[in-house]
């Protein structure tokens, strides 16, 4: 199924950012993870690992560990969905089911259409054992300049349930990336909600295998910039796409 081009002016988004930046403030929990790209290969299929592991922040378990295992595949150019299974695990319980995820990607312009690149994101996510729903909308910019890249993700949470008190989430995240080689890019991220500053260094890059196989790695270390976060967050990810 391909779509065509959605040819909007960037101006027309600036309304929406305002809204994401002005909300900021009501974000809670740890909001670091992937830093999604705005960009759909079409007929990709991939597998993805991705963990977070935090320690000391206010109101969590210690030594938090959250993993993500998922199936996605492209639907023409424009459209990637993705169904994730997530377990967690702390000092205090063992590895158990979390929550299911269904997940969906619309490229909206082509790459350096415009002055940037755009896209959304769209999560939908239920927590295995209890009566907890969350609906998320993002907005995904990339710019490239040279060898140098800049992304942002802006995403609005909306959680509801009869094991949770209604109510609308918001986040940030930032990844300044140089793409050094195919195999090495080093990158800066940022992280940003009520209960997460946290800013640190990542390394990724990719290893082909074969005739349209690639293997995408990313490791990074993100330390907090305030009391209400997590003193460090390691994340790791490897996505096997065919």
């Amino acid at each position: 199924m391909i779509f065509p081009a959605i040819r909007l002016p960037s101006s027309g988004y600036a309304p929406f950012v305002l809204l994401v930046f002005s909300g900021l403030a009501i974000a809670d929990g740890n909001s670091v993870d992937k830093i999604y790209h705005p960009y759909v290969d079409a007929l990709e299929q991939e597998l993805e690992w991705r963990a977070i592991y935090q320690d000391d922040q206010p109101g969590q378990e210690d030594n938090l560990q959250l993993h993500r295992f998922s199936y996605g595949r492209a639907f023409g150019d424009r459209w990637f969905g993705e169904i994730y299974l997530t377990g967690e695990q702390s000092e205090d319980t063992g590895f158990k089911l979390e929550a299911y995820e269904l997940e969906a990607k619309w490229q909206l312009t082509e790459q350096g259409e415009f002055w940037a690149d755009w896209g959304l994101l769209f999560e939908l996510e239920k927590e295995s054992n209890e009566s907890i729903w969350e609906f998320s909308t993002g907005v995904l910019v990339e710019k490239e300049w040279g060898r140098w890249s800049g992304t942002a993700n802006f995403l609005v949470s909306q959680e509801w349930g009869s094991d949770i008190d209604d109510e609308i989430e918001t986040s940030l995240g930032l990844q300044t990336r140089y793409r050094l080689s195919r195999w090495l890019e080093p990158a800066v991220e940022f992280y940003a909600g009520q209960d997460t500053k946290a800013l640190g260094p990542v390394l990724m890059g990719d290893l082909k295998a074969g005739i349209r196989r690639n293997l995408h790695w990313e490791i990074g270390l993100i330390f907090g910039l305030d009391e209400d976060s997590a003193n460090n967050t390691f994340r790791a990810l490897l996505e096997y796409e065919f």
